[in-house]
């Protein structure tokens, strides 16, 4: 259509151009829609096809007008394409549009393209993996969170303490002074559910008693309205129940999995709570050599990923449509950073030619399926079924491609 663009933005992934689609290319694609409805549409007392082309031209102008509109478009933009050499990654957008009588057709196309990422240093860099030494302290809290979960509750007539849980009909006075119908609440004391002085209010009464008085709200409540202001509270306490925790016996090591004494169960979470420190301490400096290399080669990224991201997240979380655009503000620098990174391992996969290959899923596979003493083509099936094949392919690939780094790097 000898069209005439003109880049306006061109760095980075996102692109900007003025397009201009020539009169004569404007009356062709016209006349190619008057065409068509010339022959296919009916007009009383003539044949179908055999309506003037100049009733037809005035009985649907607008629909003429229209599809000639799209339909230049729709040709601009390939043409755009092919002569710019653009790969979009996202649905293009058509800004500013003008479709005046007698004039060429003109827009904006705005869109973003594949980023062109070149990653010239790899190496060279040094971080720091973090300690993985598990200490019998910390076995022992692990063992403690086990126990915890295991409490029961049973009710006391008495007074309750920090640590019990409380079920109270709370009520705090308007600004009028009235006194609502209170609120039934459950609360754990000392958890930090309820502020500190409405825990103290709770903990002057017993089972079945009312008690009321002027209860201060903290200087660093989340609703700044109430931030300081003292009201008249009312707490009916109905009920108290008293944590209880089963000895720390071989009994309790057999409720809790297949382990023989408390000895096994100890060990267990020994070796659980160290494999769990090596992970992360993995995770950590995988990311760190991201961090390095990111500084060291700084590239764009489209922002349609970083939203789709943001979005998928969203969905994950199951976030209320109403909440979505705080979670995207809040997210959205996360959600950046993992596009970064999986820019960086795609990148260096493509360069070292580190993608996963067909051989190597199916050596993961076998290899997962020995473990579990199961079959390694029905695990495979199994897989393909839940499509979780790419998940261990994007799996093998980095691992792969943080070995090449780490052979590069000092990992101190």
């Amino acid at each position: 259509m000898n069209i005439e663009i003109t880049p306006k933005k061109t760095e980075g992934a996102e692109r900007l151009l003025q397009v201009s689609v020539p009169v004569e290319a404007v009356r062709d694609a016209e006349e190619r829609a008057a065409r068509r409805y010339a022959s296919n549409v009916r007009l009383p007392g003539f044949r179908p096809g055999k309506a003037p082309a100049a009733m037809v031209r005035k009985r649907f102008a607008d629909a003429i007008r229209q599809e000639a509109l799209e339909s230049l478009v729709q040709d601009a933009y390939k043409e755009v394409l092919e002569r710019e050499k653009l790969q979009p990654i996202n649905q293009p957008h058509v800004h500013d549009l003008k479709f005046a009588e007698n004039e060429p057709l003109t827009f904006e196309l705005h869109l973003e393209v594949r980023p062109e990422v070149k990653l010239e240093r790899l190496g060279g860099f040094r971080v720091q993996r973090p300690a993985t030494e598990v200490t019998e302290e910390q076995v022992r809290e692990q063992v403690e969170q086990l126990r915890e979960q295991r409490a029961s509750w049973a009710p006391v007539e008495e007074r309750p303490m920090p640590g019990d849980m409380v079920t109270v009909q709370l009520a705090t006075a308007d600004e009028t002074g009235a006194m609502p119908e209170g609120k039934e609440y459950r609360l754990v004391l000392g958890s930090g559910q309820a502020i500190p002085g409405i825990e103290e209010l709770i903990m002057e009464a017993t089972p079945g008693q009312t008690v009321e008085r002027p209860v201060k709200w903290p200087e660093d409540f989340p609703d700044e309205a109430q931030r300081g202001q003292t009201k008249l509270a009312r707490v009916v306490l109905t009920e108290v129940k008293r944590k209880s925790l089963p000895p720390l016996d071989d009994a309790f090591a057999r409720e809790v999995g297949d382990f023989d004494s408390l000895d096994a169960l100890t060990s267990a979470a020994r070796t659980d709570m160290a494999a769990h420190a090596e992970r992360e301490a993995e995770a950590d400096v995988r990311q760190k050599l991201i961090d390095e290399i990111i500084a060291a080669n700084p590239f764009d990224v489209p922002q349609s990923w970083v939203a789709q991201l943001v979005d998928a997240y969203a969905e994950a979380y199951q976030i209320p449509e109403g909440d979505r655009p705080q979670f995207a503000t809040e997210f959205r620098q996360m959600a950046e950073r993992q596009v970064r990174r999986d820019v960086v391992i795609d990148t260096v996969a493509e360069q070292e030619g580190l993608a996963a290959t067909e051989s190597d899923i199916d050596d993961r596979i076998a290899e997962v399926a020995q473990k579990r003493g199961g079959d390694p083509g029905q695990l495979y099936a199994s897989l393909q079924k839940a499509g979780r094949l790419r998940e261990i392919e994007r799996s093998i690939t980095e691992d792969k491609v943080f070995r090449f780094l780490m052979e590069k790097n000092e990992v101190r």
